[in-house]
């Protein structure tokens, strides 16, 4: 009989040594490196691969280019964020802090496709009883949803492969394990070789699968790299704790685009779509108060209006913080830098703070005017006049240039109620005639655009 051989793998980057360590020496994580049993080189496992299509290579031009199908899931913000709907085959995987929703919103995807045709729900981490509680809380009644409570990965692939549901959950892919591997679940090795496997089975049966999979401390995904490479779709679910709202965003989409946001609100009755983020994120909007300035940020093909707030104060202490929530924090400093040289606005002895209302991630530099506008609203305590949109980068020499995409950010302000917008005058030039609703103010510089609006 063979010996045994084991070999210690760090959780977090994978690294691989012959004896444990309290440290690792690739990552330097403190206390990850597992013992995990080698593989045995004559152990016959079964290829990951996506096969099943061909048994030897084709021409692409003879591959029928609709062959796969997408499935809505009733959800329309989680089918905008996989591209229009559920690909058949399609693996997705689903991440995010605990209790931020991940098992709510699926549980919610297989009520809807259980009206259909069956759909199988595997969970790993909790009992048949309180999923059905949950289920009850959620409102879920579809008779096409099965549940099976069960953590080893072999057992979950032969029910799935008997039963052949129209879409799979496996909640989560850390929970689950082969027990021929020999090290525990969530390790490396284990969540590599499950996810390989449901990977395959996935391709080779047209069923879409869902995984969910937990987060470390840092908000990546748990396990390793490969994971993220093996799936089709990588979904992120963010949220603030003690905040309603959750954001969906696509991370990686092999089907669709990886900009589009899915917009929910956590309720007592599980997960509410908000079909009108730019009303929820400007409803609690403060009235007539300095600092805070609306601008137009796209995700996709959604456009949406945000708020920008800031708060420029004396600074207590020899250095001035700059502190950004929301917008990258070396832009705030290299717009404070512009406005002090070009506009002469005293902002050195300032402690500055920007922040995005409603938990926005700003990425674009089209909301760079609005940014300064908000600062220089709050340095001279003068409201900007809440009917009016801010759009516009700004340039290291002052000047503001143009945006892409500016009549639907354009439609979306005057279904707001907005008046008015300011914008670079290129891009104003090159709407067309009576495309806006608005009263448009094309500006050339970052002086002409403040002087518009304070």
């Amino acid at each position: 009989m063979a010996k045994t051989r084991t070999h210690f793998s760090c959780q977090s980057c994978g690294h691989q040594t012959p004896k444990w360590l309290g440290k690792c020496p690739e990552c330097g994580t403190w206390g990850s490196l597992v013992e995990e049993v080698e593989a045995n080189n004559d152990e016959q496992r079964p290829a990951w691969g996506a096969g099943g299509s061909s048994e030897k290579p084709v021409k692409l031009s003879d591959v029928r280019g609709d062959a796969t199908t997408r499935r809505f899931t009733g959800i329309a913000e989680l089918d905008r964020v996989l591209g229009g709907g559920v690909v058949d085959g399609s693996l997705v995987l689903l991440g995010g802090d605990p209790g931020i929703g991940k098992s709510t919103l699926l549980l919610a995807a297989l009520d809807r496709l259980g009206r259909e045709a069956h759909a199988l729900y595997v969970s790993g981490e909790e009992s048949l009883q309180q999923t059905r509680m949950r289920a009850d809380r959620l409102g879920v009644k579809s008779e096409g949803v099965h549940l099976y409570a069960e953590t080893d990965a072999g057992k979950v692939m032969a029910a799935a492969e008997k039963m052949m549901p129209k879409a799979l959950v496996i909640d989560s892919i850390q929970t689950m394990f082969l027990p021929d591997l020999g090290s525990a679940p969530g390790s490396i090795s284990q969540v590599r070789e499950v996810a390989g496997r449901f990977m395959a089975f996935a391709k080779k049966s047209g069923v879409p699968t869902f995984l969910v999979g937990h987060v470390t401390k840092e908000g990546s995904i748990a396990g390793p790299r490969v994971l993220e490479h093996m799936v089709d779709t990588v979904l992120y679910f963010e949220g603030e704790r003690g905040h309603p709202f959750r954001i969906l965003r696509a991370h990686k989409n092999r089907f669709g685009s990886t900009n589009e946001i899915g917009v929910f609100e956590m309720k007592g009755s599980g997960l509410a779509e908000v079909p009108d983020p730019s009303a929820m994120f400007l409803s609690e909007r403060p009235a007539g108060q300095a600092g805070s300035v609306v601008t137009s940020t796209l995700n996709g093909t959604r456009p949406l209006l945000v708020e920008v707030q800031a708060l420029a104060a004396p600074t207590g202490y020899g250095t001035a913080r700059r502190t950004a929530i929301g917008v990258d924090g070396n832009r705030v400093a290299l717009l404070a830098a512009v406005l002090e040289r070009k506009e002469g606005v005293q902002l050195m002895g300032c402690d500055i703070f920007v922040n995005v209302a409603g938990g926005m991630q700003l990425t674009e530099p089209a909301s760079d005017l609005a940014v300064c506008a908000a600062l220089v609203s709050s340095l001279r305590n003068r409201a900007v006049d809440p009917q009016t949109l801010i759009l516009g980068e700004v340039g290291l020499a002052g000047e503001v240039r143009a945006v892409s995409q500016v009549e639907p950010r354009l439609a979306e302000a005057a279904k707001m109620g907005f008046k008015r917008v300011v914008m670079p005058k290129s891009s104003a030039t090159r709407l067309e005639k009576g495309a806006s609703k608005l009263e448009v103010l094309g500006v050339a510089t970052l002086g002409e655009g403040l002087a518009y609006v304070i």
